[in-house]
């Protein structure tokens, strides 16, 4: 999983250097001088978590009312929080590099990314089946983030992108460990 991880982030930063076949009016131009202190690795991070971090979302929010269990519901609950504060900083930071509003990676199907055939495959069940199906899935979600996070603090240059894959990283080692304490 590790090797997809990096051929993906290999495609996403050609991608975003205009390695594509985007007609030249929808490749976004340069941006600024607060944009150049982000560099490709920074830039594809921040566009893929935005996407991973937003899909996930649905799938935690059928938690409530699906779960059976206080243990995947206090899980849950803490991985949307999470979430919903790194997702502020990753548009925060989409802003600031002047990323286009469209979001390439929105809809993708890869490890780790929640689809939207999951949540209606979710929203059919409930207690024990809803619970071992969610846990897998955000199980997934955060190990494919922390391994996207570890890229970026190998390869990442802006300050602020770096730090949020530490914080990321550690958000995803605690959740991750009361997952398989659950298991």
């Amino acid at each position: 999983m590790k090797l997809f991880a990096r051929v993906l982030l290999v495609g996403l930063l050609l991608g975003l250097a205009g390695c594509n076949n985007a007609p030249p009016e929808q490749i976004p131009s340069p941006v600024a001088t607060a944009a150049s202190q982000f560099g490709g690795t920074d830039l594809a991070w921040i566009e893929i978590n935005i996407a991973m971090d937003e899909q996930l979302l649905p799938l935690l929010d059928l938690v409530p009312q699906r779960s059976g269990s206080p243990d995947v519901q206090a899980v849950a609950l803490q991985v949307k929080a999470f979430t919903e504060a790194e997702l502020s900083t990753l548009r925060a930071l989409h802003d600031q590099a002047g990323l286009p509003a469209v979001n390439p990676h929105e809809g993708m199907e890869m490890p780790g990314m929640v689809t939207p055939q999951q949540v209606t495959d979710a929203q059919a069940l409930t207690g024990k089946n809803f619970d071992s199906t969610v846990l897998k899935a955000i199980q997934a979600h955060l190990e494919q983030s922390q391994n996207l996070a570890g890229s970026e603090d190998k390869s990442g240059v802006e300050p602020q992108t770096r730090a949020l894959a530490l914080q990321v990283l550690r958000t995803r080692d605690a959740a991750l460990s009361t997952i398989k304490s659950l298991s």
